[in-house]
């Protein structure tokens, strides 16, 4: 059983939801990415998506297109991005995901990328600009070296579309609670609820909800509607952004995860 799905599973039992802080690797540099890792951990981070950084990164918002621009300055390279992996499981199990685009792991060639993943400790893979239509050979090699395919589904996704997704993704389903790219909104649609309850009506793989989540509020109100993960990525990257030449940068962005850890706590009455 994976580390990914061996946390859902020890936090369904206490009737709790996973909070799944993202960052961008090497931003600002790799150090201060595995300082900030650890750290969330120790803040009660469940699971941390990792970016890997892109030129062209469809999905993202202005806050992380800057990050990842911040990052390729450093020349960071999925190479790098493998090896912050690896030297954060020296001394941690926190599920680690990383989260790029297709066009990296094409390059790369999917089968290395799949097995030297496996190595350094990594435990799921996201690629928002790869349909499940055209995973055909990256799915098989993920699964043999134990690796989690997690795919999305939108506010615009098809009662057919979810039952594929529910079908070929591992680890947890990430449902996009907008139609829009990542960034900070000043609220969350009512309608996220009423999905959460369709996606959950035919699977019991786990549901965590990202993009537009930017404060603890917000992350209680997700974690009430009944998602099983909260994922914050831009606002606590944009914390990051405002501290970035300051030697607060690690423990401002630390207290804004256990704000939003305490948000998730709550959403479930804890």
């Amino acid at each position: 059983m994976s580390r990914i799905k061996n946390t859902f599973n020890r936090l369904k039992k206490k009737n709790e939801a996973a909070l799944i802080p993202y960052i961008m690797a090497g931003d600002p540099d790799l150090e201060t990415s595995k300082t900030l890792i650890l750290e969330m951990e120790q803040a009660g981070c469940d699971i941390i998506e990792v970016g890997a950084p892109f030129s062209d990164p469809l999905a993202d918002g202005p806050t992380i297109q800057k990050a990842a621009i911040r990052s390729l300055m450093n020349h960071t390279s999925i190479a790098d991005v493998l090896g912050l992996v690896a030297a954060v499981r020296k001394t941690s199990t926190i599920p680690l995901i990383v989260m790029t685009y297709y066009n990296l792991i094409f390059h790369y060639g999917e089968e290395r990328f799949v097995n030297e993943a496996a190595a350094a400790g990594l435990d799921g893979i996201i690629l928002p600009d790869l349909p499940p239509e055209e995973a055909g050979t990256l799915i098989p090699l993920a699964k043999k070296a134990g690796l989690d395919v997690i795919f999305l589904l939108a506010p615009t996704s098809t009662e057919e579309r979810i039952k594929l997704v529910c079908r070929v993704t591992q680890g947890f389903l990430y449902y996009v609670s907008l139609t829009g790219v990542t960034g900070a909104r000043a609220g969350i649609h009512g309608s996220v609820e009423g999905s959460l309850r369709r996606i959950k009506s035919v699977t019991d793989k786990p549901v965590a909800v990202g993009f537009g989540i930017s404060s603890p509020d917000q992350a209680s109100q997700i974690a009430r509607w009944g998602a099983d993960g909260v994922i914050v990525g831009s606002a606590l990257v944009k914390v990051m952004e405002e501290n970035i030449n300051s030697p607060e940068l690690v423990s401002r962005t630390v207290a804004f995860v256990k704000a939003l850890k305490q948000g998730v706590l709550a959403g479930r009455g804890k």
